[in-house]
């Protein structure tokens, strides 16, 4: 059985005494004062679950010990205890965060009612906050580090998840962590009781985002199930809705999301019944959507409803001194993943990890931690688990030797837009290979939908 803890405020020595021997006999755990300036110093040291404060009370008042002990342990349960006369001014104060009143005399079972009501809501909000902390120890292990731009992050995810409904777009590069950053917002916030739904709107087809997003009903379509379908959208109801790669929605998708976006509202496909969700929506990209708003690819509109908190997730390039602490972290993930017993990162091996450019960011760091982990017998990881064979920029440990090469800058510059044609042109190629020419299984192998892979084809002329 859950013992609470009681501190008692009264001046009165009989109703206080009398208040402590008979709530002991409750089992509950009981600290009786005389004081206001008494209780505060007992609570500053050690809070108690619930307080029963008189409202008029000698030196500091009832009400001004309950605007202090709120500001200071807004957790604190207060329960004001008032004679007939000054009712009013007790329930006033009440909107200064205090739980309940009783009136003197106090008849215990009615006492006993409010207390019991009130223990049951601090055990609601520890669970929640119990189940809020194992959430957010699950999903955050990623943004491990001290750099002063990552805690710039962190510090605006917190603000923002206290808002459980306000937009939020994530940019940065491909391997940041932008997921890892709408977990957090979702965890942190209100929603997060309810469901985080991921979409890759990169590898769903554009003819079947509508359905994936808003279902569709019986018979909408050649191939639809035969009772219809929840689409994702629904899914997400009170929890959170996450968009990533918004800059590969098509145009006619770009339209149905906005209307959706602007009033809650929308159709299943082949539908006639109007449906309404509350959600919030991220979205995350690593493009430049209003370069895409230029070229007419994407929605100004919106991109507006998307943006309303802007969120840039920094490469990890950028935030070197996390490099280390986030290695770290995944050597022990993977230790207990792999039932090995790595005990730390020799100093030349963390000199390769420091100097390394990371244009994989922090997915490419976690890779190359797993592989090291999984292939190396320990204790420690050495320069030779990590098989960085250059660095600073050069020769990635898991690039393969495929004959994709990058040049570095030099002082009278490169032909960026030619490298990376040529780039492409190369992987391209590659993949028809490996496909014996079926573009539908070329374009698989490189994540893209087959529209876009036939465009990138034509364009560069591959035959």
């Amino acid at each position: 059985m859950t013992s609470y803890s009681i501190y008692v405020v009264d001046d009165e020595a009989v109703a206080r005494n009398g208040l402590k021997l008979a709530l002991k006999k409750k089992n509950y755990t009981v600290q009786a004062f005389e004081s206001a300036e008494s209780a505060l110093k007992a609570i500053d040291e050690n809070p108690p679950d619930l307080v029963l404060l008189d409202i008029g009370l000698p030196g500091m008042s009832g009400v001004d010990a309950l605007e202090i002990i709120k500001t200071r342990h807004p957790e604190v349960v207060i329960v004001m205890i008032t004679a007939y006369e000054d009712v009013q001014t007790v329930v006033s104060s009440m909107k200064n965060g205090a739980y309940e009143y009783i009136v003197k005399p106090v008849q215990m079972d009615a006492l006993l009612v409010i207390l019991r009501n009130a223990f049951e809501t601090i055990t609601m909000r520890k669970e929640i906050q119990a189940l809020h902390e194992k959430y957010l120890k699950e999903n955050l292990p990623c943004f491990i580090g001290e750099s002063n731009a990552i805690q710039d992050v962190m510090e605006l995810v917190s603000k923002v998840a206290q808002s459980p409904d306000t937009p939020v777009l994530i940019q940065g590069e491909t391997g940041t962590g932008k997921e890892l950053i709408a977990k957090a917002i979702h965890y942190k916030s209100p929603n997060f009781k309810g469901s985080m739904v991921a979409v890759n709107c990169a590898a769903v087809p554009q003819e079947l985002i509508e359905s994936e997003l808003f279902g569709y009903e019986k018979g909408a379509f050649t191939g639809a199930e035969k009772a219809g379908k929840a689409g994702l959208v629904e899914e997400a109801a009170e929890g959170t809705l996450f968009l990533d790669e918004v800059g590969d929605l098509s145009t006619e998708a770009q339209a149905k999301l906005l209307r959706f976006l602007e009033d809650g509202e929308y159709y299943r496909v082949g539908g006639t019944k109007k449906h309404a969700v509350k959600t919030r929506l991220i979205s995350a990209t690593n493009k430049d959507l209003l370069s895409l708003v230029d070229k007419g690819f994407f929605r100004l509109d919106l991109y507006h409803r998307f943006a309303v908190v802007k969120l840039e997730v920094p490469a990890l390039s950028q935030r070197p001194d996390d490099i280390i602490p986030m290695a770290k972290q995944f050597l022990i993930e993977f230790s207990q993943k792999f039932s090995k017993t790595f005990n730390g990162i020799s100093p030349e091996a963390e000199a390769a990890l420091k100097a390394y450019s990371w244009p994989g960011n922090v997915r490419e760091l976690k890779n190359l931690i797993e592989r090291g982990v999984l292939l190396s017998a320990g204790p420690e990881l050495v320069l030779e688990d990590l098989d960085l064979n250059k660095v600073n920029g050069r020769e990635s440990a898991d690039q393969p030797d495929n004959g994709h090469r990058l040049p570095s800058v030099c002082p009278s510059g490169i032909d960026f837009p030619a490298i990376i044609a040529d780039i492409e042109k190369s992987y391209i190629e590659e993949a028809l290979n490996l496909a014996d020419g079926n573009e539908s299984k070329a374009a698989q192998l490189l994540n893209l939908t087959r529209d876009k892979f036939r465009y990138r084809r034509n364009k560069l002329v591959i035959s």
